[in-house]
């Protein structure tokens, strides 16, 4: 089983709270595990948004969850930071305002810190 890093609530706007997590990797079953691992914390399992992206050597994978788009912002930090073998996940917990381009930000904001925590910022 790969080693979880919860960084857990690292910002919020008007209302909206945003956690990233993440850790090694190197299949789509790891990922899985990642995830359910995750999500047995009731707090993510009742997240409104669980996005993540991962770059493994079968190639890039990336989800959404509902929020469009967010997995691609991971997605494209990840290959900017050259971090292979690790999946990022941005949970949101919806505030009750509509964000508008500003969500893209902070799941940016998000990746950024696990980024620098492993040491791969940009």
């Amino acid at each position: 089983m790969t080693s979880l890093t919860r960084l857990g609530v690292i910002l919020t706007d008007r209302g909206s709270k945003y956690a990233v997590s993440g850790a090694p990797v190197h299949t789509r079953t790891d990922v899985d595990a990642v995830l359910q691992d995750l999500k047995s914390d009731k707090a993510y399992a009742k997240a409104t948004h669980n996005t993540w992206a991962a770059i493994l050597p079968t190639g890039a994978l990336k989800a959404d969850d509902g929020e469009s788009g967010a997995g691609m912002v991971i997605l494209r930090m990840l290959e900017r930071a050259g971090l292979d073998g690790h999946v990022v996940v941005v949970t949101r917990w919806y505030g009750g305002k509509k964000l508008g381009g500003d969500r893209f930000r902070r799941v940016q904001d998000a990746t950024r810190t696990y980024l620098d925590h492993v040491g791969a910022g940009l």
